[in-house]
């Protein structure tokens, strides 16, 4: 669920060109590495770069978010794309807690 949600806030928050492409590797490779340990349920290196990554995507979203958020000119598209990236941005520290408690159940400590 932590991997579709954040893939449909994406793809939603990167309709408009707002946002550079940096913003777009970032968040779709995190994702990847989400696959990843959801593939390898044994692995706990996958779960360990999940959620690192998601933590490290937390910073990249504020410094791309502020960087590029338009002082004017925002359309109703725009501002959609650019609520979706915010909202995604927002519901990270949950799913960083979320990832967390998955590596502790796997036996990390």
């Amino acid at each position: 669920a932590i991997i579709l949600v954040h893939w449909l806030l994406t793809v939603w928050g990167c309709m408009n060109y707002i946002l550079p492409p940096s913003y777009v590797w970032g968040n779709f490779s995190v994702l990847a590495v989400g696959i990843w340990a959801i593939v390898q349920r044994d692995s706990l290196d996958a779960i360990v770069m999940f959620l690192t990554g998601l933590l490290l995507t937390v910073l990249t979203d504020i410094i791309h978010i502020s960087i590029f958020y338009p002082s004017h000119g925002l359309n109703d598209t725009k501002r959609f794309s650019l609520g979706m990236a915010i909202f995604s941005l927002l519901l990270k520290p949950l799913s960083c807690y979320l990832v967390y408690r998955m590596y502790r159940e796997r036996g990390g400590e």
